[in-house]
């Protein structure tokens, strides 16, 4: 039986040399160094045959490469005749990719391939990430490596490596690694079409409280209260959506049934990481027998509360109580008043908006865990502001809320700086005056509320001139991965247009 071009993509990678693939990839070069990477085992923190083989590209090339201490490599290529006086370039990208796959799926993606294949439009992977996050910007940045015709200025190429899990390449570049002066293109953004001027710095606070505890009484009765159904998201990206924190909703909601029930805490469980809206929350309480009734109506009308504050956002919410076996151990009424008070004063969700651009948030905060059990509970924020100085005073506000009430540690860790959004970057006039010659309309220009590498860059190279941009990727560190293939070729002739644009020294 014949195979189908599918088929044989899956099982021989992209399959650059069939005629009908390769007709549908453009630009060649770059899609072969991509099918290249997808042979290349390359997860954060396991890129060492990945920075093998980008040196042994530069060597090729005649192009020396220099690998750092940590596995970041940077290459160096001269301006083309003409260009010599022009601004260095630095196209950064980094090399290690998200390791997900379907449940069904065998895979090892220390060992392993990436089963790439074409589908339409669209260059897919077989039941894995494909990788093109950030693998099409490392394909792009060596296909201008090895090009002899396109024109250019002087050219650096910075490959960092682990960005998706810690940033332990872009922390390890020092202010004396590069020149002091540069416009740096990062090849890391996923909508083509988009420049990205700005994110978000940060920094995350992790609190630990010792509480005192009591036994319950044994003429009492416990529940469990859960809220669920929500839509959570990205801390950051989505953090301007107006979406509930489960762990924020649920302790308000102890706050007034404080009032008028006299219950205790036993447990609270909700969130599990520090960059997502947490989507779910759970606590056992204990209380009179005598109040259970009654409280079971509170709840219910207390949910009907929150479908009218969530209106049109949290559509699936639902705030549901249960009777459960009765714990032996809760929280002492001081210790429980404390916390909650804590919880419900620390600032969580926008705090400002950016004054120059319309529904970004400048600084915000996300209450990402909250765990409570056994006389210690713990409360994890992480932070973000476009200005390092409220990102500080978010962080000393949020940690005054607990340093008061007994025996807490806090800790301050992971801090990154903000790339402040400029509207008046050289770089982003010329990319806007380029894409609107080559595709007759307005790129989208834009910032992320979010943590990326140009953070650290911006931090200790103040003075370049930095821009983000890329082609389409669709579903990123997820096995639905794909990327547009027209979209690359759009990308790829808009980054030569550039190149050839890049202004003189000043």
């Amino acid at each position: 039986m014949n195979e189908t071009i599918e088929e044989k993509t899956i099982k021989n990678g992209l399959l650059l040399k069939n005629q009908v693939a390769e007709s549908l990839l453009y630009p060649k070069p770059l899609w072969v160094i991509f099918n290249d990477l997808t042979g290349i085992p390359r997860p954060s923190r396991h890129e060492r045959l990945c920075i093998d083989y980008v040196k042994d590209f530069a060597k090729q090339l005649g192009l020396s490469a220099i690998e750092d201490s940590v596995g970041n490599v940077s290459i160096y290529k001269p301006a083309t005749a003409g260009m010599e006086n022009c601004e260095l370039v630095i196209l950064q990208c980094h090399l290690d990719m998200v390791p997900e796959k379907n449940k069904d799926k065998v895979h090892d993606f220390l060992k392993d391939s990436i089963e790439a294949y074409v589908d339409g439009d669209w260059v897919k992977a077989n039941g894995t990430t494909l990788g093109a996050d950030n693998g099409l910007g490392v394909a792009a940045a060596l296909a201008v490596l090895a090009s002899n015709s396109i024109q250019h200025g002087p050219l650096m190429c910075l490959f960092t490596i682990d960005e998706e899990t810690g940033l332990t390449g872009i922390k390890a570049i020092g202010p004396n690694d590069f020149v002091k002066k540069a416009i740096l293109l990062n090849l890391d953004s996923e909508e083509e079409g988009e420049l990205c001027i700005g994110c978000a710095g940060g920094a995350d606070i992790f609190v630990d409280y010792a509480y005192e505890q009591e036994v319950s009484r044994k003429d009492s009765v416990a529940f469990k209260i859960s809220i669920s159904g929500l839509k959570g998201g990205h801390s950051g990206v989505d953090i301007n959506l107006g979406r509930a924190n489960a762990n924020k909703v649920l302790f308000k909601f102890l706050d007034v049934a404080d009032v008028t029930f006299n219950f205790r805490i036993s447990s609270f469980k909700g969130g599990n990481m520090r960059n997502a809206i947490p989507r779910e929350a759970f606590v056992i309480i204990v209380m009179p027998v005598e109040e259970s009734e009654e409280f079971i109506n509170f709840v219910s009308e207390y949910e009907d509360g929150l479908f009218k504050d969530f209106s049109g956002i949290e559509t699936d919410l639902i705030l549901s109580v249960a009777g459960v076996e009765l714990p032996e151990f809760v929280m002492n009424s001081e210790s429980q008043d404390n916390f909650i008070s804590s919880i419900c004063s620390s600032e969580n969700g926008v705090i400002f908006f950016d004054k120059d651009i319309p529904d970004l948030p400048r600084t915000s905060s996300n209450m990402g865990i909250v765990e409570l059990s056994h006389g210690t509970a713990k409360v994890v924020f992480l932070v973000r502001s476009f200005v390092d100085a409220s990102r500080d005073d978010c962080v000393s506000n949020i940690s005054s809320k607990f340093e008061r009430i007994g025996t807490v540690k806090i800790e301050v860790t992971g801090n990154y700086p903000a790339w402040k959004p400029s509207v008046h970057s050289e770089i982003l006039d010329i990319c806007k005056t380029t894409y609107i010659e080559m595709y007759n309309k307005e790129p989208r220009v834009y910032a992320v509320h979010a943590g990326l590498e140009t953070g650290y860059l911006g931090g200790v190279y103040p003075d370049w001139d930095m821009i983000s941009f890329g082609p389409t990727i669709k579903y990123p560190h997820s096995p639905d991965e794909k990327a547009e293939i027209p979209s690359v070729g759009r990308f790829w002739n808009f980054l030569i247009e550039v190149l050839k644009r890049v202004p003189l020294k000043k």
